[in-house]
């Protein structure tokens, strides 16, 4: 015993706000792993900054924790367990992403990669349920889907709505393998190895249920577009 107090902890928080600039996607915040303190440092520093800021899979009972003061100013989501912290602009255009599930039990990847492509000031249009057990749902759908420049396909299972599409239409096919079914299902590995080995050209395929990766991707694929 020396009497002498501890020193607080070092949160580690070193915050990466010149991304936009440089690559045009703005830094995300995952929220696992980080203590209570992180998170309200985190959103300190970018309120002192103005700076809006995407939180990540923020349960609901660690955004409990967090001060009265920063969580009121957070936009949350609990299906996508995303947060938005800060004032963003709401799109100006029509939807130029669809992001298609191949059941509603994958909304939740599909609004992940929704509420980041919002976030960036892109709208998209969610297709809930199109999934290959019933093909016609996708048939169904698929004069509006090729006017879409680019498609997020979000799929557990076998994950066969990505392929399919890619047969399908023009645009740009990112696939979200994601982690619903159940036995050699295996939290989303058969869906990603089916993703991976797909025979269709040009197919993009993300990690198991990143809705926010695929948003990004999709968002660097707009860029690339003459008339934006």
């Amino acid at each position: 015993m020396t009497g002498v107090p501890d020193a607080p902890p070092p949160t580690g928080i070193v915050m990466d706000f010149d991304r936009p600039a440089r690559i045009g996607i703005a830094e995300a915040v995952l929220c696992p792993g980080k203590t209570t303190a992180q998170l309200e440092e985190i959103l300190r520093l970018a309120g002192e900054r103005g700076t809006p800021l995407l939180l990540t899979r923020l349960e609901n009972a660690h955004l409990d924790t967090i001060a009265p003061q920063y969580r009121e100013r957070l936009d949350y989501d609990p299906l996508s367990r995303t947060a938005i912290f800060g004032d963003v602009a709401p799109p100006t255009k029509a939807p130029e992403v669809a992001i298609v599930t191949g059941g509603s039990s994958d909304l939740g990847v599909a609004r992940e990669a929704l509420r980041t492509l919002v976030f960036h000031g892109v709208a998209g249009e969610v297709m809930a349920d199109l999934g290959v057990a019933g093909l016609w749902r996708l048939t169904s759908r698929l004069d509006t889907l090729r006017r879409f420049p680019v498609i997020i396909a979000v799929a557990g299972m076998e994950a066969a709505l990505p392929t399919v599409l890619a047969g399908l239409v023009g645009g740009v096919v990112i696939a979200v393998p994601a982690s619903t079914g159940y036995g050699v299902s295996a939290g989303g590995r058969a869906a990603l190895n089916s993703c991976l080995a797909s025979c269709a050209p040009g197919l993009a395929t993300l990690n198991i249920d990143n809705g926010y990766g695929a948003a990004c991707l999709a968002l660097r694929v707009l860029r690339l577009a003459p008339d934006r």
